[in-house]
């Protein structure tokens, strides 16, 4: 991908988010990594609104060459990268949202408090979401930006792609979902997928029950689905 088209890319994805309310106000960024760096939209901007010439311009040593100032998670973003092109080297964009039935989950006490490092935010309830997201653990709370959430999703990484089972998104609580995958448009489908699961089961949550074993093998045996 192109420098020009992955800056197009982010400005689509940013305003379909937007216009879908997968997004509000100034919360969430995307980056795409690139040939020489990385691209991130700036700290503080509206996905819905993007320019792709204002795009942050970062380069593989973190040091920012064009564009407006990079969003504060850029250094996430680039510890996302690292571990996740281990297991999967085409990893090539990360979206970050608060995606509102994503963060009302972790509302929940024992997942507010961040008990279990690795609770996972949702069953596997259903077969897409299986296939096309995966596990998805919570992070215990920290501040934006915080170096803890930087160590705690890069063990989760390690740990579930250690286990035969790389993550393609992780749940940081009280903020919001990050996804990765090859392109904008397979994270932007991951994070759709994951969302509108954390929505059934928020409203349907005590009448749902998960998939059996037997379900599950026949995911991986047919879609190679990590789980």
């Amino acid at each position: 991908m192109t420098e020009q088209i992955a800056r197009n890319e982010i400005c689509r994805i940013g305003k379909s988010l937007f216009d879908r309310s997968y997004v509000h106000a100034s919360a969430g960024n995307i980056s795409v990594r690139i040939s020489d760096g990385f691209l991130i939209t700036p700290t503080d901007a509206c996905l819905g609104f993007l320019d792709p010439t204002r795009l942050a311009k970062i380069d593989f040593h973190g040091h920012q060459i064009s564009g407006d100032k990079a969003s504060k998670t850029m250094a996430l973003h680039s510890a996302i990268y690292n571990k996740a092109r281990l297991f999967d080297e085409d990893t090539s964009c990360i979206i970050h949202t608060h995606s509102t039935h994503c963060v009302a989950l972790t509302m929940e006490s024992g997942l507010a408090s961040g008990e279990d490092m690795f609770s996972e935010l949702l069953p596997a309830i259903s077969p897409y979401f299986v296939m096309k997201v995966g596990h998805v653990p919570t992070i215990p709370y920290a501040s934006p930006g915080s170096v803890k959430t930087i160590e705690l999703v890069e063990k989760a990484m390690e740990v579930y792609g250690s286990a035969g089972t790389p993550l393609r998104a992780c749940m940081l609580t009280r903020l919001g979902p990050y996804v990765w995958h090859s392109s904008p448009a397979s994270a932007m489908a991951t994070l759709e997928e994951l969302e509108e699961t954390a929505k059934l089961f928020f409203l349907k949550k005590k009448l749902i029950q998960p998939l059996t074993d037997e379900h599950l093998n026949e995911l991986r045996t047919a879609f190679a689905a990590r789980w």
